[in-house]
Order: structure tokens, then sequence, then C-alpha cells
């Protein structure tokens, strides 16, 4: 073995010298390297799996505030239609209301204006009546040349408001 190992330049003082060397290295490293860098490692694992707990978390309140928002939504919604429903009936009610009130004070203007052209009229026809028998009189006073008396005069009047009113 011996001559296997100086046939490779191997001298064994070198290769202990050079395993407690390495032993000593990997101490040091696994001291002052391995550990802050497996504690720096295990500190990040950690924060990802509090990122991702809380990333979940946040999923989960978006998730309840969407469906609080769409319940609010449909409330509103609800709430809405039911104003638009009330200020439709009420509207529906004051335009029926002002229909109706419209329609009996039309009704009043019309009776009024019937009364009105009532009256005229017959105010009218006592007017006409009285003018006629006066162009009668003197119709009849020029026709007859003669003077008539107050009797003749409400006999005349009297006689054309009977053939006016027939």
């Amino acid at each position: 073995m011996d001559a296997i190992a100086q046939m490779f330049g191997l001298s064994w003082a070198g290769l202990i010298s050079q395993i407690i060397l390495f032993f000593v290295v990997y101490l040091v490293l696994h001291r002052f390297a391995f550990k802050p860098i497996m504690a720096m490692l295990e500190e990040r694992r950690r924060r990802i799996e509090e990122g991702q707990i809380n990333a979940e978390k946040i999923k989960q309140q978006l998730a309840e505030a969407q469906t609080k928002y769409e319940e609010t939504l449909a409330r509103a919604n609800a709430e809405a239609q039911r104003l638009i429903e009330e200020v439709k009936a009420s509207g529906e009610k004051l335009a029926e209301e002002k229909r109706q009130a419209a329609l009996a004070e039309a009704e009043e203007i019309i009776r009024r204006t019937h009364e009105s052209l009532s009256l005229e009229r017959e105010r009218t026809m006592v007017e006409l009546k009285r003018e006629l028998g006066r162009l009668v009189v003197e119709t009849t006073e020029k026709v007859t040349n003669k003077i008539l008396t107050p009797q003749d005069h409400q006999k005349i009047n009297e006689e054309t408001a009977q053939q006016i009113a027939a």
C-alpha cells in the first residue's frame, strides 16, 4: 500500500494534516458560516410561511368584505327600489288627486258658465221683448198714424211677448 501511495505521490503525514485541516475548516465554517446561513434561511422560510398565512387571512377577509359589500349593495338596491315604488305610487296618487281636483274645478266652471249664460239669456230675452215691444208700438203708431194709449202699449207688448215665447 505504501508503494501505491508513493506512486500517486501520497504521504501519510500530509494526508492526516489535510484531514485535520479539513475538519478544522469545516468546524470553523460550520460555526461561523453554516449556522448563520441556516438560521437566516430558517428565518426566511418562517417569514415566507407567515406571509402565506397572512395572504390566506387577507384573502379570506377580502372574500368576507366582498360578501358584505354585495349584501349591502343588495340591501341598498332593494331599498332604492322600494323608495322608487313608493314615489311612483305617491306620484300616481297625487296625479289622480290633481286630476280629480281639476275635473271638479272644470265642472264647477262649466256649471257657473251655464248659470251665467242662462241668466244672460233671460236678461237678453227680457230686453229683446221690451225693445221688440217698443218697435212694434212705434211701427203701429207710424202705420196707423194714431197715438196709442198706455193700455194699447200694454196689450201690444203682451201679444208680442206671447208670440216670441212660442
